[in-house]
């Protein structure tokens, strides 16, 4: 009897399952610019500027230069720290050793050794 059941749940299974793999993620284009499928070069709605500026989590500030392979961060007093890309060929992540910041759209994740995350926005 269980087999029977299994039998006819199956192909309704199925069904729904290939169903929802159609359906697009919330908050992504479902088409580019030219009114085409969003690739992933397009999904990237707000790319990095050259130079700007993070309110973060802690109400201090922080400026972000991005020069494509590396980023220099400036806070309000004036200290500066240089990243590279990491990997080389990224133009998202950036550090060194203990030192890390993610860049995804607006946001920054700020990450040093030894202290907690610190989150900054545009």
């Amino acid at each position: 009897m269980a087999l029977r059941r299994t039998f006819r749940v199956a192909p309704v299974l199925a069904l729904a399952l290939s169903t929802a793999a159609c359906v697009a993620q919330p908050g992504r284009p479902t088409h580019g610019p030219g009114g085409g499928p969003v690739t992933g070069a397009e999904s990237n709605s707000t790319p990095q500027p050259r130079s700007a500026r993070y309110g973060c989590a802690d109400g201090s500030t922080i400026t972000i230069e991005n020069f494509g392979s590396s980023i220099r961060l400036r806070d309000a007093e004036g200290a500066e720290a240089s990243l590279p890309a990491s990997p080389p060929n990224q133009s998202s992540r950036f550090g060194v050793e203990h030192d890390a910041v993610v860049i995804d759209g607006r946001e920054a994740l700020i990450m040093t050794g030894g202290r907690a995350p610190l989150s900054c926005r545009r």
